[in-house]
């Protein structure tokens, strides 16, 4: 007996088991080969699933778990583009990403059309399935951008803006065939589909932001968070299934939601992006070309012909929307590869649009699409994909090193961010906080520093220390932040704190508000006191009554002559970008004179951050601002230190008005660094130049 004959019986692998160890294998070896010949792993993932499947080496037959995997993968790529997505960008490229989407629909669509009509001789029903598959695009390519971290780069958001405008259109399209092949074309199926999606689109858009608010607001579990977000993503993709529309659409609408709720670098993203990348949407690929039957599509010349044409249209007819977006926008031609390459690849869209073709008939036993053009359109998806990965890997890594070669005036890739760690209530929050105002691009690791007083409760103070440490700790891995962990003993918290800061080089310190535990303590504490008194570095003291990610907007008030102060920019720079993350609006509350440094540095270095400005030249008016506070409001104090150039009598009233007037927000109080001796500090800093 053959070992071909033994083995034969074995394949396609049935066992669960198995499979999942043969898929995880591809997931893990495909990327370590592709990348030694510099090919993007997701064309190494697509290729192993033609490898693999029953039209290769048989190992492995398209069972009921690819499909699952693959359409949850193929979800999370449209989830992942729009929670990652710039909204701020998005509202100031949204005519150019409406342009793009309107441009790559419409030339493939009337090209696409022309091409099933006079070359491949369909009926004008098939010829418009195949211009609608031709329009239709999937983000495929789009983890590549994240790794090169362009997620908010201007021609991404614009190609993601018209991925959603082109899907739609197509979607809108394909109803208005099937209903046409199905003999319903009237008023009423309209009216009745438009009502459909505007009921969806509006519990979408006022339902989902409640749902979240309330759901983080009242659970903090990671676990839970991560499983609500799914919980979110598939019920919004299968909602969207029932008003007619693709879950695509559904799962961007999500993660559009979703995004201001979900920081970027925060835990729960790096959970999601984790998860992700690491099993759905390779699953989605593999599964995609476990479609690929290359032996049946070359049998007759008929089919190579039909093959090639379609292969053709699709690519040739995307590269003209990209090179046609160019001129119109005036767009460099990395940005024009880039729109390219995320535009090109044709997988969710193409299979939804073919699967309905297939259940639609000219006539009784007559399929409205035969094998041919079935051959063609999957065979599309295989060539559409590598050519996407392969462009969109070359744009990302151009537009990356210009990035990086141009000045960014962040010069704080260096700074160093120590949290003072003590009630174990608000690690999470400190450490979380720290990590959306450190710059993403610093390779310097954060310090969180936990003191023990020397005394008869110093073994309980170590080992609740090391909880809270350990705490700390699962909170940076998990937004993929280093950190360093001290639990230092010492006679005094003070000193500890100051000299643990000189010897680690920290650049400046976040901590917790004290809470007042006798009647004759300070507002601030007496270790907080005393620290601003010894240390000349910027000090944050932070008070959340929420979690951090439902803040909703953050209120800033600024004394005169903040502007001054050495460490002006450095907190503007922090409170920037911790709204950049939240994507929240800041308003400021400022001087006259210190308004337009304000606007121009944030233009300038922050131009995404969403900002207002409203005059406060005298700080007795400060209780102004409580007309514009709410519950889901961060409210931001600049002080000084006495003896400061902004310092002024009326913050010796501040403790009174904070407990007061502002007991029931989240509070923040910067006192910003210091350096230098009197004369030195009687200049403002001047702005960096770009």
């Amino acid at each position: 007996m053959s070992l071909t004959s033994n083995v034969a019986p074995l394949f396609p692998i049935t066992n669960p088991t198995w499979i999942f160890l043969v898929v995880l294998v591809i997931i893990l070896f495909a990327p370590l080969l592709f990348n030694r010949i510099r090919v993007p792993h997701l064309v190494g993932m697509i290729l192993a699933g033609v490898l693999v499947g029953e039209h290769g080496l048989n190992i492995l037959s398209r069972d009921s778990s690819f499909e699952l995997f693959g359409k949850v993968g193929l979800l999370y790529i449209m989830f992942l583009a729009s929670l990652e997505m710039d909204l701020e960008g998005l509202k100031k490229n949204r005519t150019r990403g409406i342009a793009f989407g309107l441009i790559t629909f419409t030339i493939p669509t009337v090209i696409g059309f022309a091409v099933g009509q006079w070359v491949l001789h369909l009926p004008w029903e098939a010829s418009l399935l195949i211009s609608c598959i031709i329009a239709s695009h999937t983000l495929i390519a789009y983890p590549i951008v994240g790794r090169y971290g362009l997620s908010r780069h201007d021609c991404v958001t614009i190609a993601i803006a018209g991925t959603m405008i082109a899907l739609l259109l197509a979607l809108l399209m394909l109803a208005g065939v099937s209903a046409s092949a199905e003999g319903d074309v009237s008023l009423r199926f309209w009216l009745t589909f438009a009502l459909k999606c505007v009921t969806y689109c509006a519990f979408i858009f006022y339902c989902y932001p409640r749902f979240t608010r309330y759901f983080f607001k009242h659970n903090s579990d990671n676990v839970t968070q991560f499983t609500f977000v799914l919980v979110m993503l598939v019920l919004s993709a299968a909602l969207s299934e029932l008003a007619g529309l693709e879950g695509l659409f559904g799962a961007f609408l999500a993660g559009l939601v979703l995004n201001r709720y979900i920081p970027r670098v925060s835990p729960l993203m790096n959970r999601i992006e984790f998860v992700g990348n690491a099993l759905f949407i390779p699953y989605f690929l593999i599964s995609v070309g476990m479609l690929v039957n290359l032996r049946s599509m070359f049998d007759h010349r008929e089919a190579v012909f039909v093959i090639v044409t379609l292969v053709l249209t699709a690519t040739l007819t995307k590269w003209l929307g990209a090179w046609a977006t160019q001129l119109v926008l005036r767009m460099k031609a990395a940005e024009r590869r880039m729109l390219f390459g995320l535009s090109n690849a044709h997988a969710a869209g193409a299979l939804a649009i073919i699967m309905v073709g297939t259940q639609l008939e000219v006539e009784p036993g007559v399929a409205l699409i035969g094998d041919d053009i079935i051959n063609g359109v999957v065979l599309v998806i295989l060539v559409s994909c590598i050519i996407s990965s392969l462009v969109t890997e070359r744009a990302a890594r151009e537009i990356a090193l210009a990035d990086s070669a141009a000045p960014n005036g962040t010069n704080d890739t260096s700074d160093k961010i120590m949290v003072a760690l003590n009630n174990p209530d608000s690690v999470e929050a400190l450490i979380d906080t720290a990590v959306m105002m450190r710059n993403p691009k610093s390779k310097k690791e954060m310090i969180a520093l936990q003191v023990c007083l020397d005394n008869e409760r110093v073994e309980q103070q170590l080992k609740q220390g090391k909880i809270n440490l350990e705490c700390a700790a699962k909170t940076a891995a998990a937004a993929d932040v280093p950190l360093a962990t001290h639990n230092r003993v010492g006679v005094n918290v003070v000193g500890s704190i100051v000299h643990s800061m000189k010897e680690l080089e920290a650049s400046e310190l976040l901590l917790g508000l004290h809470h007042k535990r006798r009647m004759g303590d300070s507002y601030l504490g007496s270790v907080a006191t005393d620290l601003l008194a010894r240390l000349n570095r910027q000090v944050i003291i932070v008070n959340y009554l929420m979690p951090v990610n439902v803040v909703h907007r953050i209120i800033v008030a600024v004394p005169k002559w903040a502007e001054k102060e050495v460490g002006f920019y450095r907190w503007v720079k922090r409170v920037s970008r911790m709204a950049e993350q939240l994507g929240c609006r800041i308003d400021f509350h400022a001087h006259s004179d210190t308004i337009p440094l304000l606007r121009d540095y944030i233009k300038a270095y922050h131009p995404s951050a969403r900002t207002s400005y409203m005059p406060l030249d005298d700080w007795n008016d400060l209780l102004i601002v409580t007309q514009h506070l709410s519950y889901d409001h961060l409210f931001v104090l600049v002080s000084a230190r006495r003896g400061g150039i902004s310092w002024q009598p009326a913050f010796d009233n501040l403790p009174t008005q904070l407990v007061r007037h502002f007991s029931n927000n989240s509070l923040m109080i910067i006192y910003p660094e210091q350096f230098g001796q009197a004369h030195e500090l009687s200049f403002a800093q001047p702005l960096p130049t770009k």
